[in-house]
């Protein structure tokens, strides 16, 4: 009655399995066939151990861009890590981009502030007249002490182009000269703030690139956890009810760490 029951079972299992062999690819060429092959057994319990096509479908078009993730965190750095789902790296590129531009803001209100200043300043020490003076006039008047001698190393150097008109509104006179001088240290203090925004600019630039690579490996990361969702899996068997009495096969799958 046993080897009854065991032809009886092998047979049910050949017939079973074949169907699943003919329709789908062999079972190594891919994770989908494997799932249609194992779904297509009747083993009690591994249509709960095994997710079902749908599933796995699902997880496949779940892909997502490299290119996009990348362009994404190129324009707000982080953006593309969130897109990729590899957020818990990318807000620390937001984070930093954040504080960049605040830095960059707090440089530009700093050397607002001491350029209006040095030029009203300026006004007080040297009777400028600040209407419509561009940066350099600014230059100059903190280099002479007043339009004449300006004018007249304009002219030794053959530089007639540069001279000042006093009666156009270009004229000026220091007081003393240390006014002068505290003026200039002023004034060239406020560039040197200027000029650090052009470091805070860079490093904006390069927390762009940098969240960009990210970004683009956080979405290769993503895709390659989709192409291999059941990692290594292990593959058993065992008789329900026993040698003696058996009554089913039972498959069992195991994913490794």
């Amino acid at each position: 009655m046993a080897i009854m029951r065991w032809v009886v079972l092998v047979s049910c299992f050949c017939i079973g399995s074949s169907p699943a062999q003919e329709r789908f690819e062999p079972f190594s060429s891919s994770y989908a066939s494997r799932l249609h092959f194992f779904q297509g057994t009747t083993a009690p319990g591994l249509s709960d151990t095994l997710p079902n096509v749908g599933t796995f479908t699902a997880a496949v078009s779940g892909k997502k861009s490299v290119g996009l993730a990348a362009l994404y965190s190129l324009l707000v750095p982080g953006m593309g890590e969130l897109y990729a789902s590899g957020f818990s790296s990318g807000k620390y590129f937001l984070m930093a981009e954040c504080a960049l531009w605040i830095t960059y803001a707090a440089f530009q209100i700093h050397g607002d502030d001491l350029r209006n200043d040095a030029r009203t300043y300026a006004v007080s020490r040297a009777g400028v007249s600040s209407l419509g003076k561009n940066d350099q006039f600014y230059v100059d008047i903190g280099n002479f002490m007043d339009t004449g001698e300006y004018n007249e190393k304009k002219l030794r150097d053959r530089e007639p182009d540069r001279v000042y008109d006093p009666a156009l509104g270009y004229a000026w006179r220091w007081d003393s000269d240390a006014a002068r001088l505290a003026f200039r240290e002023q004034r060239v203090s406020s560039e040197t703030v200027y000029n650090n925004r052009k470091f805070v600019g860079l490093a904006i630039l390069v927390n762009h690139l940098a969240s960009a690579i990210n970004a683009a490996r956080a979405a290769i990361a993503h895709n390659n956890a989709l192409d291999y969702p059941l990692g290594d899996m292990q593959f058993g068997a065992t008789v329900i009810g026993g040698w003696e009495n058996p009554h089913g096969i039972m498959i069992t799958v195991s994913k490794g760490l």
